[in-house]
């Protein structure tokens, strides 16, 4: 018998991803860090180009490395530029770059991104009862507080719905249907 899952999550990619890590609190700042860049790539697409390009990222972005990506040059960004297993927007590579070097402000600040972003929340994952996907909404009042706080610490490609989507990811918020099996599954801890 199929498990009854999110209605967007369809295609194998985007269940596996449903299935193993959407919603689930992340506390690591490498991982923090992937999501980040990743949501802010994918606006304007959707998830599942997102999946399907994601280890072309890994590889192409030095596996998230911040350290290294707050480092580019112009030869780098020029590669990234050429390479069609990514995303190639100018926009969205240089804001990369730039994000990376807003990180680890934020990580000097605060002892760590994490401590930072799940202060948004907290500290807690915010738990809904959505019914269904329509009442799943696109924003909150944590992601425009996020959104303000990012942009104004130098942040690209981090609007309110980009950071919804990123607190959605990382299990700041557990948006999983009541009637999904994972809603009950998801694991709170800090």
């Amino acid at each position: 018998m199929d498990k009854n899952r999110c209605g967007w999550a369809k295609k194998p990619l985007d269940i596996e991803y449903h299935d193993k890590e959407w919603g689930v609190p992340l506390h690591n700042d490498d991982k923090l860090f992937e999501f980040l860049i990743l949501e802010g790539f994918q606006a304007g697409l959707s998830w599942s180009t997102i999946l399907n390009k994601r280890e072309n990222f890994r590889k192409a972005f030095d596996n998230f490395d911040y350290q290294k990506i707050a480092k580019y040059d112009q030869k780098k960004i020029d590669n990234l530029l050429n390479d069609a297993g990514i995303i190639r927007n100018k926009l969205k590579i240089n804001a990369a770059i730039t994000n990376a070097k807003a990180f680890m402000q934020v990580q000097k600040e605060f002892g760590s991104f994490d401590k930072y972003i799940w202060s948004f929340t907290g500290g807690k994952t915010i738990i809904n009862r959505w019914d269904e996907m329509s009442q799943v909404p696109a924003t909150s009042n944590e992601s425009d507080a996020m959104s303000k706080d990012l942009k104004r610490r130098g942040f690209k490609f981090v609007g309110s719905t980009i950071c919804y989507a990123n607190m959605q990811a990382t299990g700041m918020v557990n948006d999983h249907l009541v009637s999904c099996f994972r809603y009950d599954k998801i694991n709170y801890d800090k």
